[in-house]
């Protein structure tokens, strides 16, 4: 899947969780995500650490609904 393609669902939806071809998922969000078109990285940063993601590995994309958090400990 073209990294366009997923960065315009994540216009779209604001929250997704993707599967590249190696098999590792990522959920990704408008606030935390950045695209480089020209080096082809989907640069993801978090709490611990920036995860740069080959921006046409990914290979699946879902939508991710937002829902109430029973167990935050958990979550």
């Amino acid at each position: 899947m073209k990294m366009e393609s997923v960065q315009e669902r994540l216009k779209q939806w604001g929250e997704l969780i993707i599967t590249t071809a190696s098999g590792e998922m990522y959920e990704i969000h408008l606030g935390d995500t950045t695209f480089d078109l020209e080096q082809r990285l989907i640069t993801l940063s978090t709490p611990h650490g920036d995860y740069l993601i080959d921006g046409d590995s990914v290979e699946n994309v879902k939508q991710h609904y937002g829902h109430k958090v029973e167990n935050p400990e958990g979550h």
